[in-house]
């Protein structure tokens, strides 16, 4: 007979992107703040030994270089789209979200998919692909709803069963979903992705690194035209805006933790050499004058 326990929901409210991306564990993965103001992000997590639940949100455009925890099979349903992606260990993804993004995501750990049975690699071709179904936003609603009912009561539940339906229900959803992207499209996605791959994988070896237009594309290595045209469809803005943000929150993220530095020492680490500017640029993103993330700091 299956046991009854109280299940505890853990919240955390963020004020930065760099709480927001270290509040789930094992996951690796680097954020960067990609629109204006002040950043407010939350995430809820439920640990069912084996199987973990995440919703994530976030107010502002948040970039994110992330793959799953190793041997394990993520099943996250996106609420800008309402698809589901499915990812893997070997997953490695570099995206940025809309504005006011949510997400829920059942992780099914290592050891859980080994005593399972489920065949990871018969999934080849589907992680990273939009996939619809009809019943994507009821189990959303169904899961979100879950979190919050297991944040107001004590009542116990069965862990078990929980995790079986949960099991039950991603592997229905899989069985029932379509790729909503043609082959043609799929293909071209893929090479965006795979594009947008090498140059996160340079960003998270080479966080403090500055490098212009003709660098990133030979880091990438496209023409850069296909740079351009790359970027502006996978992330809906040009490579100079992506690298301006970069270097703004590289500049963020000294500003909180290099104590006895300087604005303007700051703002020329990262090739700002107008310090009025740097300092308009700075506010406009993140809602504080660069100043006042250094007091934080200290």
């Amino acid at each position: 007979m299956t046991q009854a326990t109280a299940l505890r929901v853990q919240a955390f409210t963020t004020g930065d992107v760099a709480a927001q991306c270290s509040a789930t564990p094992g996951w690796v993965q680097q954020y960067q703040q990609m629109s204006p103001g002040h950043f407010a992000g939350q995430i809820r997590y439920l640990d069912l030994q084996g199987v973990e639940v995440y919703e994530e949100c976030m107010n502002t455009r948040v970039e994110q270089h992330f793959n799953a925890p190793p041997g394990s099979l993520a099943f996250c349903f996106d609420g800008s789209d309402n698809a589901l992606y499915m990812l893997n260990g070997e997953s490695h993804n570099t995206w940025i979200t809309p504005e006011n993004y949510r997400e829920v995501a059942v992780v099914f750990g290592p050891q859980f998919v080994q005593r399972h049975g489920l065949d990871v690699a018969r999934l080849e071709g589907l992680f990273m692909a939009p996939l619809t179904c009809q019943q994507n936003a009821l189990f959303t609603r169904w899961l979100s709803g879950t979190l919050t009912r297991l944040s107001a009561t004590v009542d116990p539940i069965s862990r078990d069963a929980l995790t079986q339906q949960l099991l039950d229900d991603c592997l229905f959803i899989l069985d029932n979903a379509c790729v909503c992207l043609d082959r043609s499209s799929l293909q071209r996605r893929s090479d965006e992705r795979q594009l947008m791959a090498r140059i996160g994988e340079w960003a998270a070896d080479a966080p403090d690194e500055t490098v212009n237009l003709l660098e990133l594309a030979q880091i990438a290595g496209v023409p850069l035209r296909h740079l351009q045209q790359g970027f502006k469809t996978y992330t809906g803005m040009s490579p100079a805006q992506w690298l301006r943000l970069r270097r703004l929150n590289g500049a963020r993220r000294e500003l909180l933790t290099s104590a006895g530095t300087t604005v303007a020492e700051v703002a020329m680490n990262w090739s700002f050499w107008h310090l009025g500017r740097f300092s308009n640029s700075y506010r406009a993103l993140f809602q504080e004058l660069p100043s006042e993330t250094l007091k934080r700091s200290s």
